[in-house]
């Protein structure tokens, strides 16, 4: 038994709520089970019961045993002194309060349906499953599944939109400045991810605006911070790339050497992070205003169109500085585009709407409704269950699913859990 599992059995009231009586043989009626309460002290506030006849209202305490009052010292804590009521699975010991008055107890296991129990034991009973309910997903309500992904997909959303805050605090409330770093991680993926939001915030956005009027001063810059022009090649292209970053280096006085370096191994050479910062370069030096052209857009046509570009002449034949290759333009492709629509631009649309008091939450299901489901482990192994992603919107829901409840155990919040223990 968990107690996370008592809480939800006490705050949903899933337990009979008739003929109620405590330990001590007390008729009990609970008129509300209170406030839950996920920081320190009792567990529930506010709650209100009627004892005997008396209506007390206070807070409510929840333990595996009641013997867990005393080990977890609740006795000497005045956060504890206003509990009327604690509910518990095993009651193996009387609980007093610091002025030795004695705490109702009721054992809430006496009043718990097999149902509930079995529920339980289906989602938690198991060990060694991927996630806890794979043998009930296929079977779970059509309805409810559309309608808790859509909630996770904001849910997601919501946090995403708290780093885009966190940034544009450390940008000076910069909305342009916040697109880059975002621009940056998203195109460092999650192989150089890190590297690359750490060149993003080596220098002062105002840096890229002064530099951008020339994109080989763009590709120095950012090759510089990456820690890729720091050899002896002998080719021109390098060298005029090394001199100009010194000049940068010494001008603005730049510094290198806290950023986590850039990787390479085990990346298709498309993703090599001189193809990508040197595409980021480009989209740079080609738009000035690229914050506010992403805002203004109501369709994928002006994303795709703005993102469709391609690194400076010298990687059309070049994957890295020292060797050369078959020529080819390595403009973005539409799948890449895709994930920054999904992991920089519909975040920072979310963001920028409730920063300006709007909600565009309609229009922003339309966009990730429209986009093709993302292919990673989660989705894949969600569709072998049932084939459920089929566009974005549900793969981004299956991500927060995932790695935000099921890894957590936190069925009991989940809203195919709860469809789980209440059938």
């Amino acid at each position: 038994m968990r107690e996370d599992f008592l809480h939800y059995l006490w705050r949903h009231k899933k337990f009979q709520l008739t003929h109620l009586k405590t330990n001590d043989d007390k008729e009990l009626e609970v008129i509300d089970t209170g406030e839950h309460n996920h920081d320190s002290g009792p567990d529930f506030f506010n709650a209100k019961i009627r004892l005997d006849g008396q209506v007390w209202a206070g807070n409510v305490e929840i333990h595996l045993k009641s013997s867990d009052w005393y080990a977890h010292h609740h006795e000497s804590d005045p956060a504890y002194d206003n509990v009327i009521l604690h509910v518990v699975w095993v009651h193996d010991t009387e609980v007093f309060r610091k002025d030795n008055s004695e705490i109702d107890t009721l054992i809430i296991k006496d009043y718990i349906s097999n149902d509930s129990i079995h529920g339980f034991q289906k989602l938690f009973g198991e060990k060694q499953k991927w996630i806890n309910c794979e043998n009930d997903f296929a079977g779970v309500d059509d309805f409810l599944l559309r309608n808790w992904m859509e909630r996770l997909f904001f849910e997601r959303l919501e946090r995403k939109s708290n780093e885009i805050i966190d940034l544009l605090k450390y940008s000076r409330n910069d909305w342009e400045a916040v697109l880059f770093k975002m621009l940056a991680k998203n195109f460092g993926l999650k192989t150089n991810g890190e590297s690359f939001l750490n060149i993003s915030n080596s220098f002062d956005f105002s840096v890229l605006r002064k530099e951008r009027i020339k994109e080989m001063n763009l590709q120095a810059l950012f090759f510089g911070q990456g820690g890729l022009l720091d050899h002896n090649i002998e080719n021109a292209y390098y060298k005029d790339l090394k001199k100009i970053y010194a000049y940068q280096r010494n001008k603005y006085k730049l510094d290198n050497t806290w950023i986590v370096p850039l990787k390479f191994f085990r990346l298709r050479p498309s993703g090599f992070p001189t193809i990508r910062l040197s595409q980021l370069a480009n989209l740079y030096h080609l738009n000035s205003s690229l914050f506010s052209d992403i805002i203004e857009s109501s369709s994928f046509d002006g994303i795709y169109e703005k993102f469709s570009i391609a690194p400076s002449e010298f990687w059309q034949t070049h994957y890295t500085f020292k060797k050369s290759s078959r020529k080819s333009k390595k403009n973005l492709t539409k799948s890449f585009i895709d994930l920054l629509i999904v992991n920089t631009i519909i975040p920072l649309k979310f963001s920028y709407a409730r920063h300006q008091g709007k909600i565009i939450d309609d229009e922003l299901l339309k966009w990730i409704s429209r986009l093709a489901s993302e292919q990673n482990s989660i989705v894949d192994k969600f569709n072998n269950l049932r084939k459920v992603s089929k566009n974005g919107l549900h793969s981004q829901a299956l991500i927060q699913l995932k790695t935000n409840y099921c890894e957590r155990n936190k069925c009991l919040h989940c809203a195919i859990g709860n469809s789980i223990l209440t059938n």
